[in-house]
């Protein structure tokens, strides 16, 4: 999965920079410049589904120039789901709802991003592709929810947390998944540190909007792993196969206004 969406990523990223380049280099000299650009977008990732969650973003410009290049600061605030590289939805025989095997807790990435965009194209008043790089960095609030299943004990149907079946004693085999909400309350916090580069595609439909998708690679650190799928060798270590440190590759497509 990560080598497909490696290919794609980097197939995107060369289409658009020989074409936004191509573009941008040919307009007008008289380029469009905004004080402030925000949008909201879509994210997807190596280490997430299709949708991997939700971002907010903001750039507005700084006076200088950076190596003759218009900078702006940058801020970034995203809700991401990351997940286990051996979550697969399972199927029970005897029920047609999924779950996902072994998985005891959800990880969510809420990312605050603070940096430096750097317009690198700049597109005509009219038409063309702006072309930005970026570098940012922040702190990550790690929110670790219990995963819910739903069970069979004689007639009836319980919903309990995943981890409660790896204990002794414990009665019943996973017929489907619980609720999205369940268990939120029980959650624990972890803070972290993320750090991210990336390449931003802007086009305009209208003078004052913005569409665009921005592509990159972030790494986070947290100081414990974290259990999302524990071992449950009884001779093992439950963390082992867990990860403290994220790698992903992301795609984030946005829309949002200019002023």
């Amino acid at each position: 999965m990560r080598t497909v969406y490696t290919i794609k990523g980097i197939a995107l990223l060369g289409w658009l920079l020989i074409n936004g380049g191509a573009r941008a280099q040919n307009t007008d000299p008289e380029d469009e410049t905004y004080q402030t650009i925000t949008t909201y977008g879509i994210t997807t990732n190596t280490n997430s589904g299709i949708v991997g969650g939700l971002s907010f973003r903001q750039a507005r410009l700084l006076p200088g120039e950076f190596f003759g290049l218009p900078q702006y600061r940058y801020l970034s605030v995203e809700l991401v789901n990351v997940k286990h590289p051996k979550e697969i939805q399972t199927t029970n025989n005897f029920a047609s709802s999924r779950f996902i095997q072994g998985k005891e807790n959800y990880l969510f990435a809420l990312r605050g991003q603070y940096g430096r965009e750097l317009k690198l194209f700049q597109r005509s008043a009219d038409e063309g592709i702006s072309v930005s790089g970026i570098v940012a960095a922040g702190p990550t609030l790690g929110i670790v929810k219990p995963y819910y299943v739903q069970i069979q004990e004689g007639t009836r149907t319980l919903t309990v947390p995943y981890s409660s079946l790896n204990r002794a004693g414990q009665a019943g085999a996973p017929i489907g998944s619980g609720g999205f909400f369940q268990g939120l309350g029980e959650s624990k916090l972890t803070v972290g540190l993320n750090v991210k580069t990336a390449i931003s595609f802007e086009l305009s439909t209208f003078r004052n909007n913005t569409t665009g998708v921005e592509i990159g690679f972030l790494a986070e650190v947290f100081p414990n792993k974290i259990i999302i799928i524990p071992n449950t060798n009884p001779n093992g270590n439950r963390a082992e196969g867990n990860r403290s440190f994220f790698t992903s590759g992301y795609i984030t497509l946005f829309f949002g206004n200019k002023k």
